[in-house]
Formats: C-alpha cells, sequence, structure tokens
C-alpha cells in the first residue's frame, strides 16, 4: 500500500497539483492555503484534512520533488550499472535536479518559509548532487571506479566544485562562455579526467558499485518519505 496520501486521495492529489502549479508561479510564502483549495476546487477545509499546516504542504511538496529526483536516478543506476561511473553519474544528478526548477525554488522557501528541524535540513543538504556524490565516493573508491592517487578529500572537494560550477552554467547558461559542446559531455570528461583511472575496472567491480550506491540513494529516499508521511494528516 502507497504511503503517499494522493494515491488514494484524488481530491489530495488535484491539492498537490495546484498547490505546485501556484508556488511555481509565485513562490511558497505568496500563496494561501485559500487559493490552493479554491484552485484545486476544494474548501479549505478539505486541505487540513490531508495536512495540519501549510508549512507541512509546502514541506511535503518539496519532500516529493525531492523523491522523484531520487526515484529517477535509482532507476537509471538499476538499469545502466555504468551510470554509476563518475564521469556518468555527475551528469545524471546534475540534469536529473535541474529538470525540476519547482525544487530549486522550494529549495530557498522552506528554509526561510519554515521551521525545519535540524534533521531535515541535513536530509535535505544530502540530496543535493554534490552531497549524494560524495556519500557515494567512497564506494567508487573502494571498487577502482575513482584513482587512489590523490586523498579521497580532495577528490570530494574537486568534485563539490566542480559540480557547483556546472550546476550555475547550466541552470543559467548566459552567465557561461558559449560552446560547441554539449554542456554535459564537457562535464563527464572533466569529472573522467579529474577522478576516473587510466584503466577502468571490470564489469563485475562497477555492478558491485552500481548496487551500493543504490542503496546509499535508497536509504536517503526512505528518509525523504518519512519526511512526507510525518507531515500528512494521520488517516484513521
Amino acid at each position: 500500500m502507497s504511503r503517499l496520501v494522493e494515491q488514494h486521495s484524488r481530491k489530495a492529489a488535484r491539492i498537490l497539483d495546484s498547490a505546485r502549479e501556484l508556488v511555481a508561479d509565485h513562490g511558497a510564502a505568496k500563496v494561501t492555503v485559500s487559493e490552493i483549495s479554491r484552485a484545486a476546487g476544494v474548501g479549505k477545509g478539505t486541505v487540513y484534512l490531508y495536512w495540519p499546516t501549510k508549512e507541512d504542504l509546502i514541506l511535503g511538496l518539496f519532500a516529493r520533488e525531492l523523491l522523484t529526483f531520487l526515484d529517477e536516478v535509482i532507476a537509471r543506476i538499476t538499469a545502466t550499472p555504468d551510470a554509476v561511473r563518475p564521469r556518468h553519474l555527475a551528469p545524471l544528478l546534475l540534469r536529473t535536479g535541474l529538470r525540476s526548477p519547482l525544487a530549486h525554488r522550494l529549495a530557498v522557501d522552506v528554509l526561510h518559509l519554515l521551521a525545519v528541524e535540524g534533521g531535515d535540513r541535513e536530509l535535505f543538504a544530502r540530496t543535493r548532487p554534490g552531497a549524494l556524490c560524495e556519500a557515494v565516493m567512497p564506494i567508487l573508491r573502494r571498487h577502482g571506479l575513482i584513482r587512489q592517487d590523490r586523498p579521497l578529500a580532495d577528490q570530494s572537494y574537486g568534485m563539490h566544485a566542480v559540480l557547483a560550477g556546472f550546476g550555475t552554467a547550466l541552470a543559467d547558461p548566459a552567465s557561461a562562455p558559449s560552446s560547441s559542446a554539449d554542456p554535459g559531455d564537457i562535464l563527464a570528461d572533466t569529472v573522467g579526467l579529474l577522478l576516473e583511472p587510466a584503466s577502468p575496472p571490470g564489469g563485475q567491480a562497477v555492478a558491485w558499485a552500481a548496487e551500493e550506491t543504490v542503496a546509499v540513494f535508497r536509504r536517503t529516499r526512505e528518509a525523504v518519505l518519512a519526511i512526507i508521511e510525518r507531515g500528512q494528516t494521520p488517516r484513521e
């Protein structure tokens, strides 16, 4: 049985869809529960049947965007284990995350609008592409997907800096110099040169690394899902 309320209630699904559209257009701080309920075609009280407060609804909306992001990444690596190689993983995380501009906007709104608990803040920080890469780099290094001639801490710093720079350039192409090459290909080459060994590991090592990486992402997904459940009004 699904743990997401919208899987069991069309009204809840409409409320989420309406909230998503309004927040994308106006920002979370300017949107009211009355506006959300009116757009969803339900009474204001109906919203509170599913979420105790507006803050819970907005937090749940943001967490659902993260859940979609993690599901896409997990599905890709599960179907194509080679996607766990650093040169493939970095563009996968960055581009998948950028496909949800609402998540980027809500990331700012959630921290300013909501009194998010310290544990939630830490979890949200762990879902950023750079943090996800850093979390699995010890796995990739152990299986030979990352070179051994530099300290892991230095490699993590380099990966963070590269992803931060490329994230800015991809989110705002006008801020970056023009190039005839695909930015994702440039990112892949950059990460490959920075991290990958001269002799690539065999397929079994890649498969093991992919399995362990997916396990890390699944644990993060479970923690995000727990936040969603906690913010929903308990059902009888």
